[in-house]
């Protein structure tokens, strides 16, 4: 499942948001106030943001500039009841990738939200495809000749990092980043996970001295 961080202190709004994103496959982790949220985006690994504006303690446009100080690369969305367009304005000046007034329909936000998830992987399709392998994007799955396959919480992280980079060599220092979420990891441990994914059948190779890639065929 894709994951969600849901900033929203409107109650019933956040129970029908996620009921229904739920419905959809995804995951969705909820908080009511901005500190909760910058928390919770330094301790999980989100896919996407979806973020109410006028919240407690830390507003949604200074929680995702502060995210975005932080190099927080995650795609963002802001559902608001703020329909000027100097709010407009500030909200995709601070990061924000979409902006949507309330009283929005879900249909809407959910075409959205998974256009978004496909830019994350800069592509337009569902499905991400290196050899006889596919990522699916909306499931946040890894099959292989049509197979689900199984992945731990770290492997999954690493396969989604690899798929998002498909045929381009990515640092070691961005996969610990992604990888550490604030832990510290070592180098034997990236090679325990990196050797389990070569294991099941991904040809992730070497690039001495730099990082790993994986080639789509």
């Amino acid at each position: 499942m894709a994951k969600i961080l849901l900033l929203e202190d409107d109650e019933v709004l956040a129970e029908t948001l996620i009921d229904l994103l739920a419905d959809e496959g995804f995951e969705v982790t909820h908080v009511l106030d901005g500190e909760m949220a910058l928390d919770a985006s330094f301790e999980n690994d989100f896919e996407l943001l979806l973020f109410d504006v006028n919240v407690a303690k830390l507003n949604g446009f200074e929680l995702l500039q502060s995210l975005r100080e932080a190099d927080c690369k995650t795609p963002a969305v802001f559902i608001t009841s703020l329909h000027d367009i100097a709010s407009l304005a500030k909200g995709f000046a601070v990061g924000a990738d979409d902006y949507i007034k309330k009283p929005f329909d879900f249909d809407e936000l959910l075409i959205r939200l998974k256009s978004l998830l496909k830019k994350s992987y800069n592509t337009h399709a569902n499905k991400i495809v290196a050899a006889n392998f596919y990522f699916d994007i909306e499931k946040n799955e890894l099959y292989k000749d049509e197979v689900f396959v199984k992945l731990s919480p770290y492997e999954l992280c690493l396969a989604k990092i690899f798929f998002k980079n498909l045929n381009k060599t990515v640092q070691k220092e961005a996969i610990f980043e992604a990888l550490s979420q604030g832990r510290e990891m070592s180098e034997g441990a990236l090679r325990v996970h990196i050797t389990k994914l070569r294991k099941i059948g991904l040809q992730i190779t070497t690039v001495k001295g730099i990082g790993y890639r994986l080639a789509s065929s």
